[in-house]
């Protein structure tokens, strides 16, 4: 019955209901559609039949559509819409576009400024399916190199084996230790050492990892921890007071400012993280003259060379780490 009726609901028998509702009449849409009037009746008839419904009330002089006729009307204008749609998609991405394109995001990483990017990069009506994947410390790079991403940011730089992986640096990112003014902490005397960070809850990032246990910094031995999914809601729990910890002094100074969170001094060495952003290889080769550097590479496809671009220019860069 389901293959009967994929055989009936064609493009072409959707194209005749068209036109029957446009012309008001079967004899009228076989004018145009360039038939005989009993090919249409017999299409009709046909389609009528194999859906077990009538679709149009045969009692007026032109053609009115039933309840059932209209319903099929409508449902089959959006299946031509989107066949239409797919083969815009199809012939686009026959241009060099990608179907689709993964990329693991970094917790670090500002949500608006990458936003304002993905807002930017469907401004050009990509056929590419774009999809972010949020991650931290490890399970960032591990996206990329276990073929789950074809593009990461905002990793901590690490070494790879894959040849078929680029590394470039996006910056530092200087942490700050803060705390909420109504935590314990917050009147502590500077700088703190780790014995007295020890008595105090630590709020920490998940690392993403499939694999092990993955990252952990900054924890001290013995000390009772909050875990979290991302950065934002360590920033989040910590502006509560349920622990304190190092953060991004970027996400860090509004509130620092506001004195809503409060930046203290330990005797730990002031945290600065450099991160990088990464891809893989894509699967076209590259022109002879582009050779030189890295022989062996593939050009990306538009999709990723769009997103690779806007991460070469430094302002962009600062705007994704820094608010």
């Amino acid at each position: 019955m389901v293959q009967q009726v994929r055989n009936l609901l064609t493009p072409e028998t959707l194209t005749m209901l068209q036109a029957i509702a446009r012309e008001g009449s079967l004899a009228g849409a076989a004018r145009v559609m360039g038939l005989v009037p009993s090919a249409v009746t017999y299409r009709v008839r046909q389609l009528e039949e194999g859906l077990d419904v009538l679709l149009f009330d045969r009692s007026a002089r032109k053609a009115s559509l039933t309840a059932a006729g209209q319903e099929l009307l409508t449902e089959g204008d959006h299946i031509l819409a989107q066949l239409e749609a797919v083969a815009q998609r199809v012939k686009r991405v026959a241009t060099g576009w990608e179907p689709k394109l993964i990329i693991a995001v970094d917790s670090l990483i500002l949500q608006r400024t990458l936003l304002e990017l993905c807002e930017a990069f469907f401004a050009l009506n990509p056929p590419t399916q774009l999809k972010l994947q949020r991650e931290t410390l490890s399970g960032t790079w591990e996206a990329l190199a276990e073929g789950q991403a074809d593009l990461a940011i905002g990793g901590v730089a690490e070494q790879t084996a894959s040849p078929s992986i680029r590394i470039k640096p996006m910056g530092d990112v200087p942490f700050v230790f803060a705390v909420a003014p109504h935590h314990p902490l917050a009147l502590a005397t500077e700088p703190l050492s780790d014995a007295t960070l020890a008595q105090h809850r630590a709020v920490a990032v998940a690392d993403s990892t499939r694999r092990g246990n993955g990252l952990s910094l900054g924890l001290l031995a013995g000390q009772s921890v909050l875990t979290v999914s991302d950065m934002q809601t360590k920033l989040d729990a910590q502006l509560r007071g349920l622990g304190s910890g190092f953060v991004p002094l970027c996400m860090a100074q509004p509130y620092i400012n506001s004195g809503l969170l409060v930046a203290k001094q330990t005797e730990r060495a002031a945290r600065i993280v450099t991160v990088s952003y990464a891809w893989r290889a894509a699967q076209v080769t590259l022109k002879k003259s582009q050779a030189k550097d890295h022989p062996h590479d593939k050009m990306p496809g538009r999709a990723l060379q769009w997103w690779l671009d806007q991460l070469a220019n430094s302002t962009t860069r600062h705007a994704l780490l820094h608010a």
